[in-house]
């Protein structure tokens, strides 16, 4: 069975940061492409970040590049989003997925003074 739990999510000031972790199990980690997703109050998925199972490819989108640094570490299983310089509009539900698609129950980021 696949699971994904992520962790690592809680209150935030504007400005600060937060380290997302995503524990795997179930699949073959090391062989899948990794994405965050995330979910804002109210709106629709939205993804954040990838990467390629080997770790050497990461992509962005537009809104968290250059302060988001998705990693992972094949040896534990494990899939990260180091999140800085957090904005309000960071907020949501994040998620980890798989490559077919699997998601875990998600962690809550909230940005907010």
């Amino acid at each position: 069975e696949v699971q994904l739990v992520e962790s690592g999510g809680g209150l935030v000031q504007p400005g600060g940061s937060l380290r997302l972790s995503c524990a795997a199990s179930g699949f073959i980690f090391s062989t899948s492409a990794m994405t965050w997703v995330r979910q804002a109050p109210g709106k629709g998925l939205e993804w954040v970040s990838r990467i390629r199972s080997g770790g050497g490819s990461t992509s962005y989108a537009d809104s968290v590049k250059g302060r988001f640094t998705i990693s992972r570490d094949n040896t534990k299983n494990t899939l990260y989003l180091q999140m800085n310089s957090l904005k309000p509009e960071d907020t949501g539900m994040y998620y980890c997925t798989n490559a077919i698609g699997a998601r875990g129950q998600g962690t809550q980021v909230t940005v907010s003074s």
